[in-house]
């Protein structure tokens, strides 16, 4: 089973029966449930499904087994309005992603509603986790702010070589078409600080905060982006790969999507791209992996959203603009 967020009000099952790798149904999971911008959808190895909300995460425990039902399982381990402070909810920045991470907690990135956020905010939400990323224990008990000066992530994955934390950051608006930079970053350990709102994607300060000294519990914990992206891609999902489908290059390298500037001038994004690690386990080449989501004179065909693997070693790509799951396979051609 593939599960599906969005950010609507319905998660869904994609199934392939037959295992011909076309999926067969597509169904509405839980309909009994009235869900609030699902986006984040994360499964454990042993088979409890978890969704993030804008303000609540719901647990299924053997979501499999309820999938043609309206009536599951459904725990709200962490309660409706708690999530964050319930005057804190927006539309902006509420996709969620988490993963179960290898010390069996979940993780969850909080974006910040803001374009900048405002300095009357930074305290509340570095407190609470907002443009941040948050954890629990799978029956959410004991939360822990794991990381915060994040404006916008919607992708996050543990490396499964050395256990780190990586996500990406969607950067400032507003500041033109090449800066700032879109981020990959890697979280050498709790409680450090990537940026926001002071730098606005890698280096680049905001115009808000440009004048403005940088608070010193802050800069002793600034962690600097692994790869700077093109400017308003919109570097969304990403996982590591661990299949024995593709080339052996691609063992332990990080794929993540790229949606597609909303406003840029030039249109960008809308492709796959892939990072090499190192030794140290540090990123060391970043080139796109597929394209063709854009024609030649810029209009978008599709926007890829998250990219995950599959059983089989192939991965599989979300795409919000055709509302499609695209496979990509490897023949060893």
């Amino acid at each position: 089973t593939v599960w599906v967020g969005t950010l609507k009000n319905a998660v869904y099952s994609v199934n392939d029966g037959d295992m011909d790798n076309v999926a067969d149904t597509v169904d509405e999971f839980s309909g009994s449930i009235k869900f609030d911008l699902p986006a984040g959808a994360c499964y454990s190895p042993d088979g409890f499904l978890f969704i993030a909300e804008r303000n609540r995460v719901m647990m299924f425990p053997a979501a499999e087994y309820f999938q043609l039902g309206p009536d599951t399982v459904a725990i709200p381990i962490v309660k409706q309005g708690e999530l964050i402070p319930p005057e804190e909810e927006s539309y902006n920045h509420t996709a969620r992603a988490c993963v179960i991470g290898p010390d069996n907690r979940i993780y969850i990135t909080l974006g910040q509603p803001f374009n900048v956020q405002p300095p009357e905010k930074i305290d509340l939400y570095r407190k609470v986790g907002i443009g941040g990323i948050v954890s629990f224990t799978r029956e959410g008990k004991d939360r822990r702010v794991e990381a915060t000066g994040i404006r916008n992530s919607s992708g996050l994955a543990f490396n499964p070589k050395d256990k780190s934390l990586w996500f990406t950051d969607n950067q400032v608006d507003g500041m033109g078409d090449e800066i700032p930079p879109g981020e990959l970053n890697r979280i050498p350990k709790p409680g450090m600080w990537f940026g926001a709102p002071y730098y606005g994607g890698g280096g680049t300060r905001t115009d808000e905060y440009k004048g403005k000294p940088i608070p010193k519990e802050l800069a002793d914990h600034y962690v600097k982006p692994q790869v700077e992206m093109i400017a308003h891609a919109a570097d969304l999902g990403m996982m590591f790969y661990t299949g024995k489908m593709f080339p052996a290059k691609y063992q332990n390298a990080i794929f993540n999507a790229q949606h597609g500037s909303w406003n840029a001038v030039k249109p960008r994004g809308a492709r796959v791209m892939v990072t090499y690690l190192d030794d140290k386990g540090n990123a060391a080449k970043t080139e796109p992996f597929a394209e063709g989501w854009m024609n030649e004179n810029g209009v978008y065909l599709g926007r890829p959203v998250d990219v995950q693997q599959y059983p089989d070693g192939s991965i599989l790509v979300s795409d919000d603009k055709a509302g499609a799951i695209y496979r990509i396979s490897y023949q060893g051609k």
